[in-house]
């Protein structure tokens, strides 16, 4: 979440779920598939709900959709021809027969208007914790502008995973990336920029946080699970919003696991040297 970038967790919910509700197409569906469809459709369930209606306003239900709809959708994101940050990062880990049997399942579904869905418990519950001390102890690496967000952000990593990059060793659990959020100061609704070519910050908005602990990704789908890291989002005043649906973030770092899931990888080699 914290690295989707230039995204808003809602539009990165939106993304979701479109995929989503792509990801479930297919022709005329029997029961077997159907059922087959049931069982494969939990990752789906993260943000489509449990039987098909959405955990957000945002992001599309998917019971009572034609089968043929969603399987055009699923492939298209599979194949890329249809643009989707987190869709695009799901569909491809979907076989034909995935894609089919998702779509008997979901479009044998009965529609049920606008109510919405629990979040999955399983994407829902994080273990990140506020780093408190971080101020003193963590090393702040990087610093981006948002544009379409007006917004700043400064990236941190904890002391045990600036010594894991500097040494050449994988990420260890108790690792955090940290980033403090910050809306810009604005002049005729642009932001103003300081001569370092940052945005000159306003207010602190929230912070996002991705932190890595020993099992902690055991009970997230596999076409979800991002090893063993978890997110959290918090607001300025340093509590957690537990309405933060993690399956946004896993979705979108999934295809960085050669990374160990990290997008400014980069950035901490080069303060690591």
């Amino acid at each position: 979440m914290p690295y989707l970038k230039g995204a808003t967790v809602g539009r990165a919910a939106a993304t979701v779920a479109s995929l989503l509700a792509l990801a479930l197409a297919a022709p005329a569906a029997d029961a077997a598939s159907a059922e087959a469809g049931k069982t494969k459709a939990e990752p789906c369930m993260a943000c489509h709900g449990e039987n098909g209606v959405s955990v957000a306003d945002d992001i599309p239900n998917l019971a009572g959709q034609k089968a043929k709809y969603i399987e055009m959708q699923l492939k298209a994101f599979k194949t890329g021809k249809r643009k989707n940050d987190l869709m695009n990062a799901i569909a491809p880990q979907l076989s034909d027969a995935d894609i089919a049997d998702l779509a008997a399942f979901f479009s044998g579904l009965a529609p049920s208007g606008t109510a919405k869905s629990a979040m999955s418990p399983k994407v829902a519950k994080t273990n990140v914790t506020f780093p408190e001390d971080y101020k003193k102890t963590y090393t702040r690496y990087y610093t981006i502008n948002f544009p379409d967000l007006k917004q700043v952000r400064d990236y941190f990593a904890s002391p045990d995973l600036m010594a894991a990059v500097k040494a050449g060793k994988p990420v260890p659990n108790g690792s955090m990336v940290f980033v403090e959020v910050y809306s810009a100061k604005l002049e005729g609704n642009k932001p103003v920029t300081a001569a370092d070519g940052f945005y000159v910050r306003d207010k602190l908005t929230l912070y996002t946080a991705m932190a890595k602990g020993s099992g902690w990704g055991k009970e997230i789908p596999e076409i979800l699970r991002n090893g063993d890291w978890h997110y959290a989002v918090f607001s300025a005043d340093r509590k957690r919003r537990d309405t933060t649906n993690q399956a946004t973030c896993l979705a979108c770092h999934k295809p960085l696991d050669k990374d160990d899931y990290l997008f400014t990888i980069k950035e901490i080699k080069a303060k690591a040297k």
